[in-house]
């Protein structure tokens, strides 16, 4: 479960003894960091982001394994997961790269793949 281990290194980085110090700085119920790490509840979007930060942590690496853990399909899991593998080894430049990708494409396929081919000869 990923988010426990993400728990794990903000409090190891903010050299915090107890979950409690974690949901103060997330400002929710010391109660909902026991349920994040028992899978009762989900690190939110922000709340991943917050912590990867604080932790020295990519944030985009934190925020893939927080949707592989959201995701109750195996099968979709699997692919989360073998996604922030991918993208974990070529660091944060491929990283950026796709999410620009990806938000071209949603934005308009057309002027995408113009952007893409504009990158790919820079």
């Amino acid at each position: 479960m990923y988010q426990s281990q993400l728990l794990d290194a903000y409090k190891k980085a903010q050299n915090y003894t107890q979950d409690k110090q974690i949901a103060r700085d997330l400002n929710v119920q010391p109660s909902r960091i026991s349920e994040m790490r028992k899978g009762a509840r989900y690190i939110s979007d922000s709340e991943a982001v917050f912590l990867a930060e604080k932790s020295g942590i990519e944030p985009e690496i934190a925020l893939l394994g927080c949707h592989a853990d959201r995701n109750d399909n195996p099968t979709i899991k699997a692919h989360w997961e073998s996604i922030a593998k991918k993208f974990n080894g070529l660091g944060l430049s491929g990283i950026s790269m796709v999410c620009g990708g990806l938000a071209l494409m949603i934005s308009s396929p057309a002027k995408a793949l113009s952007q893409c081919a504009l990158c790919i000869l820079c």
